[in-house]
Formats: C-alpha cells, structure tokens, sequence
C-alpha cells in the first residue's frame, strides 16, 4: 500500500470516531460513545463498569488529542487525525491499541454479560451503537472471535483494532 493510499485508509476511519458528525473528534464523541454502550447492556453510569468505561473514554480521548490535536484546541480534526495516525501507526500499529486499551477492556467488561467472554452478538451490539453498519458489524463480530470458540476475548479485540487502521479495506 503506499503512503497515499494508506492516508486515505487512515482519513476514513475518522467518522468512526466523530461519532455526532461534528466533523470533529472531541472530548464527547468519547464520552457519547460510552454513554451509548452503558444504555445498550443497561449498565447504569455510576456503576463500576460505568465508571471504568467512562475513565477508558477519558484515557482513550487524552491519548489520541495527544498525538493528533497539533494546535492544541481540544479537538481533532480529519487532517490532524490522518497526520498523527500516519506518523503513529505506521511504524508500530500496537501502538493506537495500546492507546485504546482501558476504553476497549472497560467496553469488553460491559458488553460481557456472563464473566466467559463477549459473544458475537453482543459484539455485534456494541458494534451497531458505535456506528458500524449492520452488515458489517455482523461479519467483524464474526470474525473478531479468532479462536472459534464462541467467546471474544480482549487479545482479539486489541489486535483486530490495530489491524483495522493498517489492512487493506474489507
């Protein structure tokens, strides 16, 4: 893939995370998102999960403005997210996971409603609610469950979202 192409990859994932189409990601798409998913597994916000999903949201937001809002205004925009993607990413894609991690185990922890792992349905759940298209969340929460053990746990998750910013399209 080369830099131009792989640019572009990165630049269309940005609606993934402008999550109210502000044509900005800010502080409240992070804390829209884990107020979304609290409300799809009926999690109440002031519970423990709650609480850690919405640190997870908080640390995943200070990670990415951190290496993304270049001018500081506490938000990013798509030229800021593809440029600090790009730079990020292209070396090391754990790196992006590593910075989604506490939102991810946090998200994994609400959506795993029996303690043995997140279901592909649930996935699938958690998927919709973040803005990914039926079709499409139904084949990742397929395929999110590596193993084939009819469980996701967060090894799959974390490598599958570093994956996702640096494979060809679907």
């Amino acid at each position: 893939m080369d830099s131009a192409e792989y640019e572009g990859k990165i630049a269309s994932r940005f609606a993934a995370f402008d999550q109210d189409g502000s044509g900005y990601i800010d502080r409240e798409d992070f804390s829209g998102a884990a107020a979304a998913l609290l409300a799809e597994f009926s999690t109440t916000a002031r519970s423990d999960k709650g609480q850690a999903l919405y640190n997870g949201a908080e640390a995943f937001w200070q990670g990415m403005a951190g290496i993304a809002d270049v001018d500081g205004d506490q938000r990013v925009s798509r030229q800021e997210f593809v440029t600090g993607a790009v730079k990020w990413l292209r070396d090391n894609p754990q790196r992006f996971a590593e910075i989604a991690r506490p939102f991810l185990h946090a998200a994994i922890a609400v959506a795993d409603e029996d303690g043995e792992g997140v279901t592909p349905g649930a996935a699938e759940r958690a998927l919709r609610v973040l803005g990914v298209g039926a079709e499409e969340a139904a084949r990742a929460a397929t395929e999110l469950d590596a193993d084939g053990d009819g469980r996701i746990h967060e090894k799959e998750i974390l490598t599958s979202f570093a994956a996702y910013y640096v494979t060809p399209e679907p």
